[in-house]
């Protein structure tokens, strides 16, 4: 068949598809409605399909009439808690609650993809399995549970695609060995006395102490890392005190830190926590922290970064093949790649001139829906040149 026009045929309803589910996003471990909307159509396609698995994720397969590898491909499903401030047809009807970061878009993606191997089983050589995973955005995630659940089971590789705006529509982009960071991250709650604001020689202002701790944090990045290991530490949330002549009792920080070294990632959890306690005890307030070790980084197999390479320059010609530099970001498609061999792949989805540029996790965060296709085309041939056949 060709493939090409048919995808071409399947792109209106992958927009359909992603429009649907923008409007109706669900967050991390509450993907029922949408779990059960991916699943009716993967059965409309003929599909048998798994659901529950490691949480509201689904594994559908597509078995071809002749032997083979068995090749994965993976679409998260979660949104986040942002209110959705577009103006257009599609927009979030949940209040506070959007699809931010693309997740619409792969699970679109990937249900073209399904259609299209589910009407072209009797060519194919081997197995594509389709993962549906919940869960991506928040720590410890759905990519474990369902490979506990038997996801990675008998699978020879494993493919994924992220949409991302800050690289134009049309490019692809990935590179072998580390791509994206390890994601960790920490809260601290710092206990002083509180008291009136206008006599603080009796207290111990927890929000003055978190403020402290805020800036010496940063300078472990900036006075305690080689600058040649990328590294960030970043701040996210700051709470403290309940009313304007009131010294507050507690305040409380939480972050994130982002490393590919694995000393490196051990040696700011330590600085972190010594750097607190001490910053703490200078003005007589108490600590309490936890801190969590996230996704691992995502690391590339080199052969089949190769792969993608040679598949997507057959697809979009060279100059349209990049590889990036490291992305900061985190993603749990690293727990897969620590099993399988596999690629990790942006597809660009951003498109200035209309006015789509936004970052992820933006509240007018949206995509160039032509990226829909790219990846698409790009997932289906990826799996075709492991699968060594054609359709």
């Amino acid at each position: 068949m060709d493939i090409e026009s048919r995808l071409a045929e399947l792109y209106p309803e992958m927009v359909e598809w992603r429009r649907h589910l923008h409007r109706y996003p669900e967050l991390s471990y509450k993907e029922a409605l949408t779990s059960e909307f991916i699943a009716g159509k993967l059965e409309q396609f003929g599909l048998a399909v798994r659901r529950n698995v490691g949480g509201h994720g689904l594994i559908g397969e597509v078995v071809g009439s002749r032997p083979g590898p068995t090749v994965a491909l993976r679409a998260d499903m979660d949104a986040l808690p942002i209110q959705d401030e577009k103006t257009c047809d599609y927009s979030s009807v949940h209040p506070g609650v959007m699809h931010a970061c693309g997740h619409d878009g792969h699970m679109a993606v990937l249900l073209g993809v399904a259609k299209l191997f589910s009407e072209n089983r009797e060519g194919l050589a081997g197995t594509v399995r389709l993962l549906f995973q919940p869960a991506e955005e928040v720590s410890p995630g759905g990519a474990v549970p369902m490979i506990a659940d038997g996801a990675l089971d008998g699978v020879d590789a494993i493919y994924g695609v992220h949409l991302w705006t800050p690289f134009p529509a049309g490019r692809v982009y990935s590179k072998s060995g580390p791509l994206m960071a390890a994601a960790d991250e920490f809260s601290l709650e710092i206990k002083g006395k509180g008291g009136h604001g206008g006599l603080p020689h009796d207290t111990v202002d927890s929000l003055m102490v978190g403020a402290h701790a805020a800036v010496n944090l940063q300078t472990i990045v900036s006075r305690n890392m080689n600058p040649v290991d990328p590294t960030v530490i970043s701040i996210g949330t700051f709470h403290a005190g309940t009313g304007f002549n009131v010294i507050a009792e507690r305040a409380r920080l939480t972050g994130t830190v982002r490393t590919f070294d694995p000393s490196v990632r051990e040696h700011i959890r330590s600085r972190i926590e010594k750097v607190v306690k001490d910053t703490c005890s200078m003005f007589g307030a108490e600590p309490l922290m936890d801190y969590k070790m996230g996704y691992p980084p995502v690391i590339n197999d080199s052969k089949e970064t190769e792969r993608f390479f040679r598949v997507a320059v057959s697809l979009f010609g060279e100059d349209n093949v990049k590889e990036p530099s490291l992305i900061m970001a985190g993603e749990d498609f690293s727990y897969y790649l620590q099993r399988v061999p596999g690629c990790f792949i942006f597809v660009g989805a951003g498109n200035p001139a209309d006015g789509i540029d936004s970052p992820h996790h933006h509240p007018l965060f949206d995509i160039d829906e032509t990226s829909l296709l790219h990846s698409a085309r790009l997932l289906v041939h990826l799996a075709l040149d492991r699968l060594s056949g054609t359709i």
